[in-house]
Formats: structure tokens, sequence, C-alpha cells
């Protein structure tokens, strides 16, 4: 196996996706370090943008096993884990295998599915095993959840639990195209997103990039000024439900991705505030409900991380 090269990896995976998604820069950047931190992607914006294509470059980049399932209001729990089927030839079950057994899952339309039928995803996203009926399987390493979802003003959603929403390392929202890459479009259709993505980095070398991300060094001043974030989100007055320790520990996860994927040994201010918003903001429950409440949290980690003050 060669080695990894943080800056090659970036730029391989990154170029990859960008003949998809064109214009982009940034999203992908951090769909990449999402990747690396070992974490889930859930991708929010309106229908037509792009969502479910970008999973599916991401995947198909890496090499490894995609499957997709289509979230639906009566799609189970079964139809996403697998189910036990009697053979009566050997008088024994046998365990078929459901769509989450994948390096990457695709999890299409996340939120029209009820909140029972997403709650199959948490264990696996959290722990990476899947039990049905009393047995416990691990699921494929690397394993990484790439989920789509519609605003929640679009008739026939559900909104995301917040357990779930939880498990996201990061929530992206891609916008639409840029006028000229749109223009582009319109005017050749066949310059548009090619869908034949070549795998550019093994499963292998994406296991070895995680376990070296995540040992990257955080210094003691830079945990303290990250926990002063999190925990000033849990006594904002504008907040119900502030960061968790679950999610401040993928914050710094994703921060030392970031750092490995330019190439340091050690985390910067710059590595958790470049990532502040994305890897926060949808894991905070404003003290009232509102078509807004996505813009509140936003602002909140805007403003904590723009007043508190950076270690020196």
């Amino acid at each position: 196996m060669r080695p990894v090269d943080s800056t090659a990896s970036l730029h391989d995976v990154r170029a990859a996706i960008g003949r998809v998604i064109r214009g982009k820069d940034e999203i992908v950047d951090h769909a990449v370090v999402a990747l690396v931190a070992g974490g889930h992607l859930l991708l929010e914006d309106l229908p037509g943008v792009g969502k479910s294509t970008m999973a599916r470059a991401l995947a198909a980049a890496v090499g490894g096993e995609l499957s997709r399932i289509q979230f639906t209001s009566d799609l189970l729990p079964a139809d996403i884990l697998g189910f036990n089927v009697w053979r009566a030839s050997d008088e024994r079950f046998e365990f078929r295998k459901g769509p989450i057994f994948a390096n990457f899952v695709l999890a299409d339309e996340i939120n029209r599915a009820p909140p029972r039928t997403q709650s199959a995803l948490l264990e696996g996203m959290g722990e990476r095993t899947v039990s049905v009926d009393g047995t416990t399987r691990a699921l494929p390493d690397p394993f990484m959840v790439l989920a789509t979802q519609n605003p929640l003003e679009h008739h026939g959603t559900y909104p995301l639990p917040e357990s779930q929403r939880d498990r996201f390392t990061m929530r992206l929202s891609l916008g639409y195209a840029g006028d000229d890459v749109e223009a582009g479009l319109l005017a050749d259709p066949s310059s548009g997103a090619s869908t034949d993505v070549q795998p550019v980095v093994s499963c292998d070398e994406v296991r070895r990039a995680q376990a070296e991300a995540a040992g990257l060094f955080v210094h003691p001043d830079l945990a303290a000024y990250a926990q002063q974030v999190v925990s000033a989100t849990r006594n904002h007055p504008a907040l119900r439900l502030g960061v968790s320790t679950r999610g401040a520990l993928a914050w710094v996860r994703a921060a030392r991705a970031r750092a490995w994927l330019q190439g340091r040994k050690q985390v910067t201010i710059d590595d958790l505030q470049e990532l502040a918003d994305v890897a926060l903001a949808h894991r905070l429950v404003a003290a009232k409900a509102s078509d807004t409440e996505g813009h509140i949290a936003t602002d909140v980690i805007r403003e904590l991380v723009a007043t508190i003050a950076v270690p020196q």
C-alpha cells in the first residue's frame, strides 16, 4: 500500500468531486473533512441542487461500496437493517443484510420517512454496528452516512429528532449553482456533471488517513476554548438545547481532519472557527420554534465565535 499524502488525497478527491459539483469548492472541502474525520454528512437544501449527486461522487471517489436508500413514508427499519429469514431446508434462520451494510450509505430525502424509520440508523452511525433480533453485527470500515434532506416547509416531511441530527458531523447546504456554471449547463448540457467518477483513494487509505488525523495534537488552551463555545450554547437565551458532548467531540475531530488535510501536525484556532457553523449549528434547538430556527442557530454560533476570547 502506498503512503497516504494529505495534500495529494485532498487534491485528488476534491478534483473528482469538482468534476461533478462545480463552483462549490468550500462545500467540497468540508465534505472531505467529514470523511477524514470518520463522520457523517447531512446535505440540506432545496430539491434539484445536487445533494444526491455530490454524495454519490464522494463515495465513487473513494471506491467503497455504495448503497442508496430512498426514504419514504412507508419505509420500515427492516428495509434498512435487514432481517432474518427461515430456511426450512436447513432448519435455521439466515440473516439477509440490508442496504446499511455498505461503506457509504446514501439516505436520500431522509426526512420523508417517519422518526421510527430514521432511528434505524442511530446505532450504525454511533457505534458502527447493527443489532437485529439480539445479534450485533459490525458494519464495513470505513462507514459513512450521507443523508439528503429537503427543507421542512416542503410537504410530507418529518423533522429529524435531535438525537439523529446530533450524529451528523456536519450539515452542509449547496445552494443554487453559480450563474456562470448554470449558464454553461443550459448552453451545453453535455458539459455538466458526469456520473462516471473513478476511485482516486482506496478504503485502506481512508482508514489510514482517519487514524493519522485522530492523533493530531490539540493544545489544552484550544480544548478549553472549544469547551467555552459549546458551554455558551447551553446557556444562551435564544436556545432551548445546546451542543452535546458528542457534538463537541465531533467538532474537534473535524478540526483535526482539517489540519491533517492541510499537512499540519496540530490543530489551530482557524480549524475550529472555520468549522464551527457547519459542525455545531444543526445541533441547536431554538427557544421558540419558528421557520427561522436554522438561521437563529447559525447566528448564535457566529456570535459566540466572534465574542469568546481566543487563546493567546
